[in-house]
């Protein structure tokens, strides 16, 4: 996988962007957080790079305690504001500010690709979480909207940190424009 900065890979558009109908019909949300809780196992989860706390919002909704990270300070004003009953922090996914085990779940929606070291943050969601890790981001494949080609990662390229990192299970489901990677530290 080619290295780029992360600042290259990083979200640079206005906030309210990030809720617009038409992104909001492709990512699927109500159908994302739905595969995300089909166990019925995740009462708490971590959603890293929340942005505005849209997933989060969505996983409120339906009955999860959530908590939220992401490196910008203005989206976590606009995360706290879109659901004032969650934790919001400013942290990276490198370096979680939280105790081992401290959420059922961690989550990452349309943003692993812009993490600076992706083994060190998926170590980071393993590490916090007890049960489960998601993530939701584009398919590999050039698009019109997106990232480019060059900042997606690649299914094997997750299964590959997945196994090492130590998930004990491995599931990519494909949906109309993005894939959502389902990794399990159980046997389940």
């Amino acid at each position: 996988m080619a290295v780029t900065s992360a600042n290259d890979r990083v979200y640079n558009q206005s906030i309210e962007r990030l809720r617009s109908p038409e992104r909001l019909e492709r990512l699927e949300v109500d159908r994302v957080a739905d595969l995300c809780l089909n166990d019925g196992e995740v009462s708490t989860l971590l959603d890293v790079g929340t942005g505005s706390a849209l997933f989060a919002e969505t996983f409120f909704r339906a009955g999860v305690a959530v908590a939220g990270v992401d490196t910008n300070p203005e989206m976590i004003d606009a995360a706290k504001r879109h659901l004032p009953e969650g934790e919001f922090i400013v942290a990276p996914a490198e370096k979680l500010p939280f105790p081992d085990g401290s959420f059922d779940a961690t989550f990452f929606g349309v943003v692993f690709h812009e993490v600076s070291d992706y083994a060190v943050a998926l170590r980071e969601a393993y590490r916090v979480s007890k049960r489960l890790t998601c993530i939701l981001e584009w398919q590999h494949r050039q698009e019109e909207f997106g990232p480019p080609l060059e900042h997606r990662v690649t299914e094997e390229f997750i299964r590959t940190l997945a196994v090492s990192t130590g998930y004990r299970s491995f599931e990519a489901v494909p949906l109309r424009t993005l894939v959502l990677y389902m990794m399990r530290k159980g046997d389940r």
